[in-house]
């Protein structure tokens, strides 16, 4: 699946700033299923390397934006019908992934805690785990709630030309 990016732009969210001039943005609108989560995937996967991104940076934005949308339809839609909005731009600086959801309103990063590892791992707490790795993974995460929608913004720098 490959995917035009050079459809004209929304903005992003606030908190994470946009570049003078900044590139492209496109969108995906897909079902909250677990269906959906292959064309998230590719669509973060095409961006990236559109962006050029290298393979260490593109795999951190893709675990990234895999662990977000699979919590959205997990644990903020719990198998109700839904929908995610993906949209992802390129800048100058920096390439873009922005979810928007309808699920309850929830703060990823409420809860969210470095992992216990002086703890065996037979009596650490389940879950929590994959949203610290993505989210750290990434250079930046924003989320807020914008007129009773989820927005949550993933960001991954570009190398600069030397």
């Amino acid at each position: 699946m490959t995917f035009d990016f050079e459809a004209a732009g929304a903005t992003r969210a606030a908190g994470v700033a946009q570049a003078p001039g900044g590139g492209g943005t496109n969108a995906l609108r897909v079902a909250a299923t677990l269906d959906s989560l292959e064309p998230v995937s590719d669509f973060v996967l095409s961006l990236g390397e559109r962006a050029r991104l290298p393979e260490s940076s593109l795999y951190r934005l893709r675990l990234a934006a895999d662990e977000l949308a699979t919590n959205i339809v997990l644990h903020g839609y719990h198998g109700e019908s839904g929908e995610i909005t993906v949209e992802g731009g390129i800048d100058p600086g920096e390439v873009w992934v922005r979810f928007q959801d309808d699920a309850p309103a929830f703060d990823p990063r409420q809860g969210m805690r470095a992992p216990a590892l002086d703890v065996p791992l037979a009596q650490r707490e389940i879950g929590g785990l994959g949203v610290f790795l993505a989210f750290t993974a990434v250079d930046v995460f924003a989320y807020e709630l914008v007129a009773g929608r989820n927005v949550s913004t993933l960001v991954m720098r570009r190398p600069t030309a030397e």
